[in-house]
């Protein structure tokens, strides 16, 4: 069963940087696309960043440039870099992997920007 571990968030001013990981259980890890979702109170849980089995990424419009995702395949890990922060960053942040499949979101991690 695969289950999802997010860490690293917190909060932060404006202009500043967090680093979340996801620990990911299960077996062929190496083989899926993961990807990061972002959920806004009140708002539905969109997905910002992702990565292929072979390394590709793509982003939302929203955090181009300023996130970066990334994985290493040798500890079951996913990352995103998150630089220059915004007040509207604000969510909880959670890793998944893509794909048809039928599993549990984690946890996620609580981003907060705000002076």
């Amino acid at each position: 069963q695969v289950q999802f571990v997010e860490s690293g968030g917190g909060l932060v001013q404006p202009g500043g940087s967090l680093r979340l990981s996801c620990a990911v259980s299960g077996s062929s890890f190496s083989i899926y696309a993961m990807g990061w979702y972002r959920q806004a109170p009140g708002n539905q849980r969109d997905l910002v960043a992702w990565i292929t089995s072979g390394g590709s990424t793509d982003y939302a419009d929203s955090v181009k440039g300023r996130f970066t995702i990334s994985r290493d395949n040798a500890k079951n890990a996913v990352y995103l870099q998150m630089n220059s922060l915004k007040p509207e960053d604000t969510a909880v942040y959670y890793c998944w992997r893509l794909g048809p499949w039928v599993g549990s979101w984690g946890q996620g991690t609580q981003v907060t920007v705000s002076s």
